[in-house]
């Protein structure tokens, strides 16, 4: 099956996402333009209120609208939220003292306790590392492997 890039950062008038809506938890409806969208299909879309995060749905049914031409609605499964919060946070590198601004998103309904552990996993899909409350970014990790 195909994947399909539909996040806001590409700006590609053919292929454009226009609504994707939570229907319950797990479960939603994704109306696109362009891309050939088929049932099994991946598509990656950008999370509401984000500048990068983004999510992997995976389409089970489509179906292709005649008017407009192009355009298709999906319903699709992909991550279970039961409300979504984005944070933005900041890191320093403790070695070069680099600073990495990053977003990263968490259900709401699992309170500030969830916090640190989905900042810890987003810091890590960055390529940093931390240990034991400190972080080192990429280029110190490098440097320090023998």
């Amino acid at each position: 099956m195909a994947e399909h890039d539909f996040r806001y950062n590409l700006l590609n008038p053919e292929h454009t996402l226009i609504e994707c809506r939570a229907l319950t938890p797990g479960r939603y409806q994704v109306t696109g333009n362009g891309g050939s969208i088929q049932s099994g299909d991946t598509l990656l879309v950008t999370l509401k209120g984000s500048r990068e995060l983004s999510m992997r749905l995976l389409a089970d049914k489509v179906r292709h609208l005649i008017n407009p031409r192009g355009q298709w609605v999906a319903v699709a499964t992909g991550p279970v939220f039961g409300e979504l919060a984005i944070f933005n946070w900041q890191v320093n590198c403790d070695s070069c003292k680099t600073q990495l601004d990053f977003e990263f998103a968490v259900d709401a309904a699992l309170g500030k306790k969830a916090q640190a552990p989905a900042a810890e996993a987003r810091i890590k899909e960055l390529g940093w590392q931390s240990k034991a409350a400190k972080h080192l970014c990429p280029k110190c990790i490098n440097q320090e492997a023998p």
